[in-house]
């Protein structure tokens, strides 16, 4: 069994990641910021990484002394480091933090890198997805025998649907627009499946079901219990709403670029996995 550091470890994917690797009997190293919070249970039940990790890597990525050799001794990477809603840059992390992690992977000759990235990610104008895309494309023209993981989107993103739906009133920009989430042990038995491969390459990946995002709404109406009702919001006035969100908050202006790109385009790729999204909405109004 290979030794793998993973990167990104107590984010809702990474946590499945260590599991999955733990159940296969590889060791684990997990980057971490604290052990304490790493040992207790993520958000949307992911799993806690006591009993899964072998070695702890307790540091700050952004900081060059602790990444620069990180990888001492690890056989394989597995990143799913990057930001999402934290209040961090996301060229800090999900770009220079992740290249800091794959010099010391050449600087010790490590086997492979799998990156996690997202669904058409060079497609996307904000800030987080081109950070994003430019790690994947710096990963691929290194010597390094690269695995880049591209999913359309992750149950927990459509937690935010949920709320709204409790609340009785989900706004949608595109309707008829569709996606395939997939949940987090899902995609982590498909990163380990190609980190144990032997192609480099790169994948695009969904769950097992093609949905609207009416589909999503509804879904979320019935696991909250309420009535639907569902407002279709016209695409002209996000542009505007987004610039005047940006003279105050310019990350919380990139993560609505991020959320209106990704409904108003379709987000479909190859399915993998069993778990739905009803069954993952009731697991957390049941």
């Amino acid at each position: 069994m290979s030794r793998v550091l993973v990167a990104g470890a107590t984010g809702y994917l990474g946590r499945h990641v260590v599991a999955e690797l733990s159940r296969r009997g590889h060791r684990v190293r997990a980057i971490v910021r604290h052990r304490s919070r790493a040992e207790a249970p993520g958000a949307c039940s992911a799993p806690p990484l006591s009993g899964s990790v072998d070695e702890w890597a307790v540091g700050d990525v952004t900081d060059a002394s602790f990444t620069r050799d990180i990888a001492d001794g690890v056989d394989e990477v597995i990143s799913a480091l990057g930001v999402t809603r934290q209040k961090a840059d996301p060229w800090e992390i999900d770009n220079r933090a992740n290249l800091a992690v794959l010099d010391s992977s050449l600087r010790f000759a490590v086997r492979s890198f799998t990156y996690v990235g997202v669904l058409h990610g060079d497609r996307c104008p904000a800030r987080l997805t081109r950070a994003k895309t430019t790690f994947a494309q710096t990963l691929t023209a290194s010597p390094m025998s690269e695995r880049i993981i591209n999913p359309t989107g992750y149950f927990s993103d459509m937690l935010d649907v949920l709320a709204l739906a409790r609340r009785g009133l989900v706004p949608l920009l595109r309707p008829h627009g569709r996606i395939n989430p997939i949940h987090g042990a899902d995609l982590a038995r498909f990163c380990v499946d190609r980190m144990e491969g032997s192609d480099a390459g790169s994948w695009d990946v969904g769950g097992p079901q093609s949905l609207t995002w009416r589909d999503v709404a509804l879904t979320a109406f019935e696991a909250a219990g309420r009535h639907p009702r569902i407002l279709h919001v016209p695409e002209r006035i996000a542009a505007p709403a987004l610039r005047a969100v940006g003279l105050f908050s310019p990350r919380t202006a990139d993560l609505g670029e991020f959320a209106v790109w990704g409904m108003v385009h379709d987000a479909i790729a190859p399915a993998t996995g069993t778990r739905r999204l009803a069954d993952f909405f009731a697991e957390r109004t049941g």
